[in-house]
């Protein structure tokens, strides 16, 4: 038989329509054409050891921001393609500095479309634009949440101890909010930080030298022999009635 591929096709999208263009060119006529009638598409991605002639990721997200669209989550189709999920820009999508930045490039390339340059100005007008959301690799604390935590010092602890990517996942909270809610999301997210300091603290506590004490098991109650129910089965032989003990839960009898 031969090798299957190691995605099968119960694990592949179903919403969208599955394309793949051999350049830049041809995904750029395609959202000419269907930019505004498309609902979306997941694009085939070559993989570079598979040597098929394929726009690249960063060709395509360029080319879906001239137009209004934007990149979504990566699946892998088979040994040689990934999908990238590509969709028109809903209403209130959060922006990345990111493509801010490269929006910025192409708007000065004079590659901006009439519907992308519609989505930067929605976003510039309701104030996305301004907040938008550094990588992992460059957002810092900001100094709102950096002030609230050093009068914390059990939040700060925590925010410390914190992986980078739970760090980023805090900090994307209070970068995507807006300035009504801003300061509200930064008491929200000290108060929360210090409980779970508090709620740490506690279990180290109840620990000695990283292991957890065993908590003692309760005592059964004392089962005296006259307590018990022995039940008497009489036999139609006319010999004394045997005394059966009880049976254990889960037995089954022989035959």
């Amino acid at each position: 038989m031969p090798a299957q591929s190691q995605t099968t096709a119960k694990l592949l999208p179903t919403d969208l329509p599955i394309r793949a263009f051999s350049s830049a060119a041809d995904l750029e006529a395609f959202l000419e054409r269907e930019h505004t009638t498309a609902a979306g598409i997941h694009l085939k991605l070559a993989k570079k050891s598979s040597g098929i002639p394929s726009i690249s990721g960063a060709e395509a997200v360029e080319i879906a921001l001239c137009f209004g669209w934007i990149d979504g989550r990566a699946n892998p189709f088979d040994d040689s393609w990934w999908l990238l999920r590509f969709t028109p820009r809903r209403a209130k999508s959060m922006w990345s500095q990111k493509n801010v930045n490269t929006v910025a490039r192409l708007t000065t390339e004079g590659r901006m479309r009439p519907a992308g340059i519609a989505a930067v100005e929605a976003a510039k007008l309701d104030g996305r634009w301004d907040r938008a959301y550094a990588g992992p690799a460059t957002m810092t604390t900001p100094d709102d949440l950096a002030s609230a935590l050093s009068a914390d010092p059990a939040a700060t602890a925590f925010f410390e101890s914190m992986t980078r990517t739970d760090r980023y996942s805090i900090l994307m909270r209070l970068q995507t909010a807006s300035a009504k809610t801003r300061d509200q999301r930064v008491r929200s997210i000290v108060e929360k930080l210090s409980a779970d300091q508090a709620k740490s603290t506690g279990l180290k506590s109840k620990t000695s030298n990283g292991v957890k004490k065993a908590k003692p098991k309760p005592k059964s109650k004392a089962r005296t022999q006259a307590s018990r129910i022995i039940p008497v089965v009489a036999d139609s032989s006319g010999d004394p009635p045997q005394i059966n003990p009880p049976r254990r839960a889960g037995l089954r009898s022989r035959s």
